[in-house]
């Protein structure tokens, strides 16, 4: 209403659920600002359309994509796009296709991503709010930070007698906190940004590589840990696909420029040699019978790993996606999982020299290897 020549789209995975959604909640808002007599309601197309202007409020379901590209404004450009339990759409790439499409001729546009955050940490959407750009802003309220009495005394007792009787479950469902499934590796992430200054403070700097070229990525990670607080601090990588040694030695070199040691993946002794012939203090990881789980336990137990999401993001995806497989029984297989943990496996062979100074105790929960 302050923005003359400009139109807003509300989307719903489904556009059946448009109207008693989306729909309601913007009449609702109407009515509470008090200018009900400015705005038409139609239903056929569901349209909200402000009389002083004609500017436009389109309710599209992403159930059928040829009507969302085919959605057009006769003055004007569409600035404001609200998706609805965005949580429901495929992921962000679902996102951006719908959007290439509404956001054309405009000098500015407003995009609202609503939605109560799902139970598991790998959920595309929970993963998509860890990453940070200038203009983006993230905003989480609960039950507790509006009216009374826009809930009613009847939501407020069935809120406190889940609290007491289920406390997880009132964590998820009354304030949107991402409680986890059960089948999460790491519990000890902390997704923030490291800066420069943080970083020149770092006195113990470990680095490693896990080879990839084609099917599986080649990731170089440097990190610093604090043994005395046990905190981990991710704060470079390397992560790409059909990656050539130029490119290689180049992004190493970016971030190890004092030649310090890598501790590489030792299954490729040649890609290990020709960087060395580059200069690089490379040493092959020892591995051994029970690496894997010794290693992934040590992390698991350190107070914190902290992964910059800007500087590593796909860091940070692999340790807060990382899970382990259900078995046919409701509970977890044991061992973890050996897919999607290439920066899992280049920070283990990285801390190889602190994670073997113990043993490991290895036994089964339901957890899986401890």
């Amino acid at each position: 209403m302050q923005n003359p020549g400009t139109h807003a789209v509300c989307l719903r995975k489904v556009g059946l659920y448009l109207k008693d959604s989306v729909y309601e909640q913007l009449l609702w808002a109407i009515s509470a600002l008090k200018v009900d007599n400015l705005w038409k309601e139609k239903t056929s197309p569901l349209e909200l359309v402000y009389i002083p202007t004609g500017q436009r409020i389109i309710f599209r379901g992403a159930d059928k994509p040829k009507k969302i590209k085919s959605t057009k404004v006769r003055s004007g450009y569409i600035r404001y796009i609200w998706y609805e339990e965005v949580d429901e759409f495929t992921g962000i790439e679902e996102i951006r296709t719908i959007n290439q499409s509404l956001m054309r001729g405009g000098a500015k546009y407003d995009v609202f991503y609503s939605f109560n955050p799902p139970k598991a940490v790998r959920n595309w959407v929970n993963t998509e709010v860890t990453k940070t750009f200038p203009d983006r802003f993230m905003h989480h309220s609960d039950y507790r930070d509006v009216p009374a009495e826009w809930l009613g005394e009847q939501f407020l007792i069935e809120a406190e007698q889940l609290k007491q009787s289920n406390p997880s479950a009132y964590e998820h469902e009354y304030l949107g906190k991402v409680t986890g499934t059960g089948a999460e590796v790491f519990n000890n992430v902390s997704v923030r940004a490291i800066s420069d200054e943080e970083i020149s403070t770092f006195d113990r700097i470990y680095r490693g590589l896990d080879w990839g070229f084609a099917a599986d990525p080649f990731v170089y990670n440097a990190m610093h840990y604090d043994s005395k607080r046990k905190i981990l601090y991710v704060f470079y990588e390397f992560y790409k696909q059909g990656a050539k040694y130029e490119a290689i030695a180049k992004a190493i070199g970016k971030e190890n420029k004092n030649g310090g040691m890598i501790t590489a993946e030792s299954a490729e002794p040649r890609s290990n040699s020709e960087l060395r012939d580059r200069g690089f203090n490379v040493i092959a990881a020892k591995k051994g019978p029970g690496s894997v789980e010794h290693g992934i336990t040590w992390l698991q137990n350190l107070s914190q790993i902290v992964i910059d999401n800007s500087r590593c993001p796909n860091t940070a995806r692999e340790f807060l996606e990382y899970e382990l497989e259900p078995d046919n029984n409701g509970g977890f297989r044991e061992g973890f999982p050996d897919k999607n943990n290439h920066s899992i496996d280049a920070v283990r062979y990285a801390l190889e020299s602190v994670i073997g100074k113990k043993t490991a105790k290895v036994g089964t929960t339901r957890r899986g290897i401890y």
